[in-house]
């Protein structure tokens, strides 16, 4: 069994429950004691709620009505990829409930106590967070008794919430914590297949119930067939595909990203974001699916999930028509700003007005060959052309994009960046540039790109890209990377492939050098490679190849 949180602390959520059913708290820490007494006094709590959905299938939920006089915003929480199911949200559907919201949230079909099967935010999965809303509304007092309506969702739910708003025009705001946009593009980037994403999402759902096409969906993806038939299924179950819907009511809608994000990379959530054009945020932060907001789960303090509650105020709450009051924002934080990135390493917090203004400037680096004696390549601010690198592919280097699937992240969340010797990098395996030590410390801001002209030996040929942020020691940090795969191209014939790495914040000290480090395995991704062979990287004077960092 695989779990997407691992520091999760399953009996203290239990625990927590049944102090809010019981009202016995002595098995609970003072400050959580005196949050679940003070949730009693103002809300109450009902678990073992069973919503029918329909075809005899009924979710498994619980509710916090708030006692005081309404009509009171609502917010409804489908539950994460994971067999805790709602209970994943009771601390901060606690918190919602004291601050004066009414909450439902709910295991997804297939999961838990839940029945059903798991469809991966298909149809179903809308219709069921439609009738979640119709139980929410229902208990509340019905619709004239109900203020504004949110959805919040981490991972799994954070996909279903935002397709629920597409469809349903009582929804007025979403939050939407570790998501996708487009889970086409999460499963095959660029071409590549996702393997190690789909093998954990299989693991976490060990315990649950698949439905046939969805098992055939993640079978699909891991035998490398039926790629079209894959992605059209996929882009059903994409909020970018339904983007319109969203943008006709303009409903605000809150995003929480990891730059390292693992399963649902960077680029398609932000490729979402910058398709809304109602209001709309987007928090980037150090570390991996689901790890910043972690903290927040089981009650410390959390910026991420702040700002959710800060969000779901400015937009559900209607006080008199005081805007001030509504909007319970404090512009002076930054907090109108679209765009919040913790940047790594040093944490800090840059604030901007919008994607574009959290953007730097590109800059180019040029591929150049070895020098005499060298086996590496250069990154220089002018071509030199003429020259070509060859590796063998089918052999792995140190270079990867993470030893383990989230575990990594939780190690970059505590301080802890996986280090990387780039002197243990077989250079027969790989094709590596290294630029200058940089005069000055330079701030990466946004999607690097790199266009290079390669001659693979085979037809089909996937590489990967990484850049490292190099001491000068040898010693090196990943900044992003990439995959890439060529089909059906003609062996030994040079293509000029533009691949976009993963977006990046990330602050490069002067002194440090720049490397690129391509090479031909990954276990995140699939080895279409066969046989082994090799891939030439090459610089034609009418199309030299480059590396472009957008420079802060």
């Amino acid at each position: 069994m695989v779990s997407l949180y691992p520091e999760l602390d399953e009996g203290a959520l239990v625990q927590v429950v049944q102090a809010l059913r019981t009202g016995d708290t002595s098995k609970l820490a003072p400050a959580r004691a005196a949050e679940v007494a003070e949730t009693r006094e103002t809300a109450t709590f009902l678990d073992g709620v069973k919503v029918p959905v329909g075809e005899g299938v009924e979710l498994d939920a619980a509710l916090w009505l708030h006692n005081g006089e309404g009509p009171h915003p609502l917010i409804v929480m489908p539950s994460p990829w994971a067999k805790q199911g709602w209970t994943v949200y009771t601390v901060q559907a606690m918190r919602f409930a004291r601050s004066g919201y009414h909450v439902l949230a709910y295991t997804t079909r297939g999961f838990g106590e839940s029945g059903g099967e798991v469809e991966v935010a298909g149809e179903k999965d809308i219709a069921d967070g439609i009738k979640a809303l119709d139980h929410l509304i229902s208990q509340a007092g019905g619709p004239d008794s109900v203020g504004k309506i949110g959805f919040l969702g981490d991972s799994y739910g954070s996909g279903i919430s935002q397709l629920v708003a597409a469809e349903d025009p009582r929804v007025h705001a979403v939050v939407a914590l570790s998501t996708w946009g487009d889970l086409g593009e999460a499963f095959y980037e660029n071409g590549t297949r996702h393997v190690a994403s789909v093998r954990t999402l299989l693991g976490a759902a060990a315990t649950a119930r698949l439905s046939a096409r969805t098992q055939k969906a993640f079978d699909d993806v891991l035998a490398n067939e039926n790629v079209e038939e894959t992605l059209e299924w996929a882009a059903e179950r994409s909020p970018y595909h339904r983007v319109d819907k969203l943008n006709e009511r303009r409903v605000p809608v809150l995003f929480a990203q990891a730059w390292h994000e693992t399963l649902f990379p960077g680029n398609q959530t932000l490729k979402m974001f910058n398709a809304l054009s109602g209001p709309k945020r987007l928090l980037w932060s150090i570390g991996d699916h689901s790890g910043p907001e972690m903290t927040g789960m089981v009650g410390l303090p959390n910026r991420i999930w702040h700002e959710a509650h800060r969000w779901f105020d400015r937009h559900l709450r209607e006080v008199n028509g005081d805007e001030a009051a509504a909007a319970a924002f404090d512009s002076e934080s930054g907090a109108e700003d679209q765009i919040v990135s913790e940047i790594m390493w040093g944490r800090a917090l840059e604030s901007r007005a919008t994607w574009h203004a959290a953007t730097g400037n590109p800059e180019r680096f040029y591929l150049t060959g070895p020098s005499e004696g060298a086996k590496d390549g250069g990154l220089l601010d002018k071509p030199t052309n003429g020259w070509h690198t060859t590796f063998a592919t089918g052999t792995d280097t140190p270079a990867t994009v993470a030893d383990r699937i989230i575990f990594t992240g939780y190690a970059e969340l505590a301080g802890l960046p996986k280090a990387y010797l780039t002197g243990k990098i077989d250079r027969a395996a790989a094709g590596v540039w290294t630029s200058a030590p940089l005069p000055s410390r330079h701030q990466l801001r946004g999607v690097p790109r790199l266009r290079l002209t390669v001659a693979p030996s085979a037809p089909d040929t996937t590489f990967v890209a990484y850049l490292f942020d190099v001491n000068a020691l040898g010693v090196a940090r990943i900044i992003t990377h990439a995959p890439y795969t060529l089909l059906g191209g003609t062996p030994k014939t040079p293509a000029t492939v533009d691949i976009a790495l993963q977006v990046t914040g990330y602050d490069v000290k002067a002194g440090h050098r720049l490397m690129l480090v391509v090479d031909s395995v990954d276990p995140f991704y699939d080895e279409p490679n066969g046989a082994p062979g090799t891939i030439t990287i090459t610089s034609p004077d009418e199309d030299p190849s480059y590396l472009e960092i957008p420079l802060s």
